[in-house]
C-alpha cells in the first residue's frame, strides 16, 4: 500500500530516521528519478520493507502481520485462497475462527480482493498488512504443501508399481484421477478464466514446474509447483484433452471445453517435449464472446473510412497482417460479422476455428486426412460462396487459391505473416503468385499489434520531458509525427515538440492489479491498394518503396496511430515502444 509524501514525511521525520533537509533531498531524487519515494528509502538502508509496512499499518488503521513469526500456516486455511489468487492479488490466508477469514495483504483496501475471496470461502475477511518479503515467504508455503500432498501420491503409486506390475500408462492414468491432481488443474483453469488470461504456460524446470498466465499479452507467473506433481498434471491435461498420455517424444495437439452458466470457455492444448519434461500451453477462447465493431478494436478516422470502403467493395482479397498474438483472427472475425447479412453465403476454412459465428459456414483444417487451406478452399469455392474467410495464406497453392477466387468475383479476407502492412504484397511474390495476379486483386492491407489499454479507473496525467524526447527521437522520426497528427487533426498546428503534449499513465489500483493497465486494443496501418503501388507490384518493389508510396497518398503507420492513441488517453508511450520491437 503506497502512502503519500506528506504521510512518510510524518513518520519517518518524526521518528527522526533523516533530517528534514535531508527529506528535502530524498523527495527531490524521487522526482528527478521518476522513483517510487518509498522505495528509495528502502534502497538507501532508511527503512526495511518489515519497517515500511508497520508504519504503513499505522496511517491505515490496520493491523501489521509478520508471517515469518507466525511460521507454518494450515494447509486447510493457507489452501483456501488458490495460488494463482494470491500471487496476483498479495493475499495469504494465514488464521480462521470460526466465520472469520485472517487475511495477510499488501494492500488492506483493496475491496474488490477482499469481497471476491468472501464470496468464494463464504467467510467474514478480517484484513491485515503485511510486507513484501512477508508475502513472498507465505507463497512459498503452497509449495511446500502441494509437495507434502504430491508425494504421498508418488509413493502409492511406486508402491502400487511393485505389487502388481502396471505398466506406465495406467499407473499415470490413476495419478491424473487424484483429487489434489485434479483440484491442481480446475484451479489453474479457474483462475486463468478469473484473471481473464488468454494462455497458460506450464513450464518444467530442474527443480520445479512454473505456472505462468499471459494477461493483457504480457506473462506473469501464477504458481510455483514441486517437480514431482509434472508427471500427473501433464497426464491430467492430456486425459482432459483426449490425448496420448504415453506419448511423451512428439508434440501433440488437443482441445476441451468448459462451459458454465457464466462463460462458455474452449482451451487449444499444446505439448512438446523439452530438456526438463514436457511443456504445455493452453490456449484459451471465450466462444461466448460477442463480435465487437470495428470502433471497438480501435479503427478510428482515416483507418476505419478505409476499411469500410474496401469491405464494400463486390470483390477482391483483404488481408490482416501481424505477429502470432496480435489480433488478426479477432478484426477478421469482427469483418465478417459485419458482412453476414441473410442474402450472402460466407464460408470460412480455418485452423483452428476459434470463435463460433452463427449463419456462417466455419470448416476444420485437417492435414492428417489431407484436408488442408488449398483443398478445402477448393470445395469452398464450389458451394457458391460470397465471402471467403481463409485462416491464414501458408503456402503457393493455398495463395494462389486465394487470389483466383478474389479475381472470379469473391470477396477474400485472410492473413499473412508480415511485420508491416506493406510487406505482405512482396511477401505473395515470394510465395510465388503472379505480379498481376497480386495487383488485380488485394485491395487493402492491414498491419496491426496489440497494446496495453491504461487502466480508466486510476488514469493519470503524465508529460514528457526535453531529455525522454530526445530519446524518443533516437525511435521514431518526432516531426514526421508531429505532422500527421497535425494533418489529422488531433492536435494543434503551433505544436513543435511532444513536451507540449499531455500523455497519460496508469497509477496502479485494485481494479487492475496494480499494473496501470486493463484490457487490450491494437494499433493499425492500413494500406489501400491504389494504381500507383498496383505499378509498384507489377515492377517487383521491395517493402519499403510499397510503404513509402502508401505513407505519401496519406496512411498512417502503426506507430503513429499508436502516438495518436497515447494523447486520446487510451494507451502509454512504453506500450509503442514495447510492441514497435515486436
Amino acid at each position: 500500500m503506497n502512502l503519500d509524501v506528506q504521510e512518510l514525511k510524518r513518520a519517518v521525520v518524526g521518528k527522526k530516521l533523516v533530517t528534514v533537509h535531508a527529506w528535502n533531498d530524498l523527495v527531490k531524487e524521487a522526482v528527478e528519478k521518476k522513483a517510487d519515494l518509498a522505495q528509495l528509502l528502502i534502497e538507501k538502508k532508511i527503512l526495511d520493507e518489515e519497517a515500511l509496512a508497520q508504519i504503513s499499518a499505522g496511517f491505515l488503521d490496520s493491523e501489521f502481520v509478520d508471517l515469518k513469526q507466525l511460521g507454518q500456516i494450515s494447509k486447510e486455511v493457507l489452501l483456501l485462497v488458490p495460488e494463482p489468487i494470491a500471487r496476483r492479488h498479495g493475499v495469504i490466508a494465514f488464521g480462521k475462527e470460526k466465520d472469520k477469514l485472517k487475511l495477510a495483504m499488501i494492500d488492506p483496501n483493496d475491496l474488490e480482493t477482499r469481497d471476491a475471496i468472501k464470496k468464494k470461502t463464504d467467510l467474514v475477511v478480517e484484513p491485515y498488512l503485511i510486507s513484501k518479503g512477508s508475502l513472498d515467504y507465505g507463497l512459498k508455503q503452497y509449495h511446500t504443501s502441494l509437495e507434502a500432498e504430491f508425494a504421498k501420491i508418488v509413493s502409492k503409486q511406486d508402491t502400487a508399481d511393485e505389487k502388481q506390475k502396471q505398466d506406465v500408462n495406467e499407473k499415470l492414468k490413476e495419478m491424473a484421477e487424484e483429487i489434489p491432481v485434479v483440484r491442481v488443474v480446475d484451479t489453474l483453469l479457474e483462475y486463468a478464466i478469473f484473471e481473464k488470461a488468454s494462455d497458460i504456460h506450464i513450464e518444467p524446470q530442474e527443480k520445479e514446474v512454473i505456472v505462468r498466465y499471459r494477461i493483457d499479452g504480457v506473462l506473469h507467473d501464477a504458481m510455483t509447483l514441486p517437480k514431482v506433481i509434472q508427471p500427473a498434471l501433464v497426464a491430467r491435461i492430456k486425459v482432459i484433452a483426449n490425448l496420448k498420455i504415453d506419448e511423451h517424444r512428439l508434440p501433440q495437439d488437443g482441445r476441451f471445453k468448459i462451459q458454465k452458466d457464466e462463460y462458455n470457455i474452449s482451451f487449444r492444448v499444446s505439448t512438446i517435449p523439452v530438456f526438463d519434461g514436457e511443456k504445455v500451453v493452453m490456449r484459451l477462447l471465450d466462444e461466448s464472446a460477442k463480435a465487437m465493431s470495428l470502433e471497438e478494436l480501435g479503427f478510428f478516422h482515416r483507418n476505419y473510412e478505409t476499411i469500410i470502403r474496401n469491405v464494400k467493395k463486390p470483390h477482391g482479397a483483404l488481408l490482416v497482417t501481424g505477429p502470432t498474438g496480435s489480433g488478426k483472427s479477432t478484426t477478421l472475425y469482427t469483418i465478417l460479422s459485419m458482412l453476414n447479412t441473410k442474402n450472402v453465403n460466407i464460408s470460412t476454412i480455418e485452423d483452428p476455428i476459434e470463435y463460433r459465428i452463427e449463419g456462417i459456414n466455419q470448416m476444420q483444417v485437417n492435414p492428417k486426412i489431407g484436408l488442408t487451406f488449398a483443398q478445402g478452399l477448393r470445395a469452398l469455392l464450389r458451394q457458391d460462396p460470397n465471402v471467403i474467410m481463409i485462416g491464414e495464406i501458408r503456402d503457393t497453392e493455398t495463395a494462389e487459391e486465394a487470389v483466383h477466387a478474389a479475381l472470379t468475383g469473391h470477396i477474400v479476407l485472410s492473413t499473412l505473416h508480415t511485420n508491416n502492412a506493406g510487406g505482405a504484397l512482396p511477401r505473395l511474390l515470394d510465395i510465388g503468385v503472379e505480379p498481376y495476379l497480386i495487383a488485380s486483386t488485394v485491395n487493402a492491407v492491414v498491419g496491426q499489434r496489440l497494446t496495453r489499454q491504461i487502466c480508466q479507473d486510476c488514469k493519470i496525467e503524465d508529460k514528457i520531458d526535453a531529455k525522454e524526447e530526445e530519446e524518443l527521437r533516437k525511435e521514431f522520426n518526432i516531426d514526421v509525427l508531429l505532422a500527421v497528427m497535425k494533418r489529422e487533426g488531433f492536435i494543434e498546428k503551433s505544436v513543435k515538440t511532444l513536451s507540449e503534449l499531455t500523455f497519460y499513465k496508469g497509477k496502479g489500483c485494485d481494479k487492475c492489479a496494480h499494473t496501470g493497465y486493463k484490457g487490450r486494443k491494437g494499433i493499425f496501418e492500413v494500406l489501400e491498394v491504389s494504381a500507383e503501388i498496383q505499378d509498384l507490384i507489377l515492377k517487383h518493389a521491395p517493402t519499403s518503396q510499397i510503404q513509402d508510396k502508401a505513407v505519401e497518398a496519406g496512411m498512417i503507420l502503426m506507430w503513429q496511430d499508436g502516438f495518436i492513441k497515447c494523447i486520446q488517453g487510451r494507451t502509454t508511450i512504453e506500450e509503442i515502444l514495447r510492441v514497435s520491437k515486436e
